[in-house]
């Protein structure tokens, strides 16, 4: 409790990412969404989609799952009520997960490697077994 509160050159108050994963109960429940800082602890039981969808992101980045959803512009009005801050801009690289760039090349490779070879491969065994047993049976 003896940390100071740090501000943007706004007023804005920044949080330092520590300080937000620590909020991860249901007496306090905070979430990052566009590097916006959100206390949505006594939102739970109203959240239209549930409070363990909220429960699930608490103490961390749900930018990608807010997005994912299409919340109405209602729903991002009363989200900016909840707004307490900011993540602080040094610790926001740690939200951009370069993991991501690897998992999307690797499901781009599957995605070329399911759609395309392994039926080329299904129909070439297929076409081997039908000129073996008609082979067998002349």
């Amino acid at each position: 409790m003896g940390e100071q509160q740090q501000h943007s050159p706004e007023g804005v108050r920044l949080f330092r990412l520590s300080e937000i994963q620590e909020q991860n109960s249901f007496k306090s429940t905070w979430i990052i969404i566009h590097h916006k800082v959100y206390d949505v602890t006594k939102f739970l039981e109203e959240h239209p989609g549930g409070e363990e969808v909220l429960r699930e992101q608490a103490g961390g980045d749900a930018t990608e799952s807010f997005e994912d959803i299409g919340h109405s512009s209602d729903a991002r009005e009363m989200a900016s009520s909840m707004v307490i801050g900011e993540v602080h801009p040094d610790d926001r690289e740690q939200l951009v997960q370069p993991e991501e760039t690897l998992v999307t090349t690797v499901k781009d490779q599957t995605s070329w490697w399911s759609s395309w070879l392994i039926p080329s491969l299904v129909a070439a065994i297929f076409t081997l077994i039908y000129r073996i047993l008609t082979t067998e049976s002349d």
